[in-house]
């Protein structure tokens, strides 16, 4: 909960300010309060649904916008022959096994893989869509299709970032305003609207679908377990939207410290690495070990905290993702050594729902699996 209000909705509602402030000259404090309002209340009144159907027309005119700002850049700086001399050195994918922030074995082998294991299969506000799918199949085809536009964002968000620091350096300040930079310079009135409406729209969707999923953590996973067990599915609504209310509230109050951290992807990174090796560790602990014990889940995502914090304080210098590698090691090995001394006497059983929701996979599901990941290996060769 703590992570979703001053790690999740505040960086959203400062990079959506943000933007409204380097597009619109909206002040940032104002933008702020007029995002959240806006995205609480339709969260409040029309939840899930209306959060998924939102999602889908914001999603698909972010998409073509994207690839507009992107045309209209290659245009400016020239074509694809001086965008790619431009570009000399920032389009690699494997870079030097010490680099600051993303070396290559953290990518390949390393600390890489825990937030992405993380944000993409184990966060709320992702894998929810797919467990309120009619059925095994949709839910396969909504992560497929995910992932194939997935492959699109090296063109459409990190070339005209490149394009952005090459194009407007002297008025990009800050690498957040890099893309409302972009369109405000290169797109034409009618376009510039149509794309921030489409922008503010992506953050829209952001918002509210991590405010209903804040909202169900708190009603179903604290409110109803521990203190209203008998609540009924009434109450529990109208407690998720009094919830998502007061969240709003506090990122909104929180929303402009963020500026204090130099940039959105720098906070994010360094916030988000106290609790995902735990939440990841535990998982897989969950998945692979049957007989591990609660015990070691919770103490493993408690012990992640000081560890990573520790590690941020005695090696500053080190790329994160090795901080989170080493906090995911170390949350491994007491997790394994707990269930080795403690390990349940029988393993675990996932409940399996009996009914009510079809279960068989979508035909060709493994085809189309091996198709993203083959996806994604060819642009590693290919910006090698």
């Amino acid at each position: 909960m703590a992570a979703y209000v001053f790690v999740a909705l505040a960086t959203v509602l400062y990079s959506g300010a943000l933007a409204l402030e380097s597009i619109f000259g909206i002040d940032l404090n104002l933008g702020i309060w007029l995002i959240g309002i806006l995205a609480g209340g339709y969260t409040i009144y029309g939840g899930l649904k209306a959060v998924v159907w939102s999602d889908l027309i914001q999603g698909v005119a972010l998409l073509l916008g994207g690839v507009v700002v992107t045309v209209l850049g290659f245009r400016e700086i020239g074509g694809v022959g001086p965008f790619l001399e431009v570009a000399d050195g920032k389009l690699h994918t494997v870079l030097p096994w010490n680099h600051p922030e993303m070396p290559w074995l953290a990518v390949f082998i390393g600390g890489l893989w825990i937030p992405n294991i993380f944000y993409w299969g184990l966060n709320q506000f992702i894998t929810q869509r797919t467990l309120a799918a009619r059925s095994l199949a949709d839910g396969q085809r909504g992560i497929f299709l995910a992932g194939f536009i997935k492959l699109a964002i090296p063109f459409i968000i990190v070339f005209p970032g490149i394009m952005a620091a090459e194009l407007f350096a002297d008025q990009v300040t800050n690498p957040d305003q890099a893309y409302p930079v972009m369109m405000r310079e290169l797109l034409p009135a009618g376009l510039t609207g149509a794309m921030f409406a489409a922008l503010f729209g992506a953050v829209m969707s952001s918002l509210d679908s991590m405010l209903n999923s804040a909202a169900t953590i708190f009603s179903v996973d604290l409110y109803k377990r521990h203190l209203r067990p008998e609540a009924s599915s009434r109450r529990l609504m109208t407690v998720g939207r009094v919830t998502t209310g007061v969240l709003v509230l506090v990122g909104c109050l929180w929303a402009p410290l963020v500026a204090r951290a130099g940039s959105v992807f720098e906070y994010i990174q360094m916030f988000w690495g106290f609790i995902s090796p735990g939440i990841v560790a535990a998982f897989l602990f969950g998945i692979f070990v049957p007989r591990t014990p609660p015990v070691a889940a919770f103490g493993g995502m408690i012990l992640g905290i000081p560890v990573y914090g520790l590690l941020l304080w005695l090696l500053p210098e080190v790329a994160f993702l090795h901080h989170m590698a080493i906090t995911f090691l170390v949350i491994s090995a007491f997790m394994a050594t707990l269930t080795l001394r403690q390990g349940l006497d029988e393993p675990r059983r996932l409940p399996r729902a009996e009914g009510g929701v079809d279960l068989t996979p979508a035909p060709g599901a493994k085809w189309w699996a091996g198709a993203v990941i083959g996806g994604a290996a060819v642009l590693y060769v290919v910006f090698w």
